[in-house]
């Protein structure tokens, strides 16, 4: 004998399936979660008219999964983010509510591995962050992956107009127990001969001037916001880098995941 369906069996399926589900959507979310991108980039990316590609991008902009800002180069323009942490959690939920046995649990990046623990068959992932002062942002980004990352990545940063280290990005560091002494704002001229692996642009600006690189580095941009633009006022504008930090220490969780990723499939047999 066939059993009844529950009554609490949902009828429709989740939002985020359909919103994930329709092709153009799925290579919009493909292409936003390598890197922020302006319309007209991610038109030319999947080949699709403008006005389509900016319909879809409402669509995933209402459903809550990406996420726009005016670019700080050039007002006209505007960045188009994907919410990795909003995508893992309705993804998480969207499992349980078919079957309690799909809650995904996230997955965890490796521990720090420092010295001697590191496997010494493991390469070392070299990344530089860059903005337009290495003031902030980068310096930020810089001491939360070297934390994060422990001895499997070599982490540095750097500015095409540098200027001294902002005293609230060394407060909030310092909150979370990071030290920025021995840091020192740098040009990118000082890099611009050197390999890295990842080099990820945290500044409009310092977008549209990043020289090439040599070795073909996996490029990425993350547009965030200057902190130390929102208010000059120490107390009333350090909320701005707290917000800052937090964001960075999310985005570089999930950049750990990659290299994680590569890392293992470097090192398998």
């Amino acid at each position: 004998m066939r059993s009844a369906h529950s009554p609490t069996a949902p009828t429709t399926p989740p939002d985020f399936l359909r919103l994930t589900g329709h092709p153009v959507r799925w290579q919009l979310l493909s292409e936003l979660a390598h890197s922020d991108r302006q319309v007209r980039e991610l038109t030319a990316l999947i080949g699709q008219r403008q006005s389509l590609t900016s319909y879809h991008l409402g669509q995933l902009r209402a459903g809550g999964l990406v996420t726009m800002r005016r670019s700080s180069a050039d007002k006209r323009d505007a960045y188009y983010s994907l919410d990795l942490a909003a995508c893992r959690a309705l993804l998480m939920q969207a499992g349980a509510a078919l079957h309690p046995g799909l809650q995904l649990i996230p997955a965890t990046p490796l521990p720090p591995a420092d010295g001697p623990d590191r496997p010494s068959s493991q390469p070392m992932v070299r990344v530089l962050f860059l903005c337009t002062g290495n003031s902030s942002r980068s310096q930020m980004a810089e001491a939360i992956l070297r934390r994060m990352g422990g001895s499997r990545a070599e982490v540095f940063s750097a500015g095409s107009d540098p200027k001294p280290i902002h005293p609230d990005a060394v407060r909030v560091l310092r909150e979370r127990g990071l030290d920025l002494n021995g840091h020192r704002p740098k040009h990118l001229s000082e890099f611009v001969e050197q390999r890295f692996d990842h080099v990820i642009s945290l500044c409009d600006r310092v977008r549209e001037v990043c020289p090439e690189f040599p070795g073909a580095p996996e490029t990425a941009h993350w547009s965030l916001p200057d902190p130390a633009a929102e208010d000059t006022d120490h107390e009333r504008g350090y909320p701005a880098f707290v917000r800052t930090a937090d964001e960075l220490t999310t985005r570089i969780q999930f950049l750990l995941y990659s290299i994680d990723h590569a890392l293992a499939g470097a090192t398998r047999p």
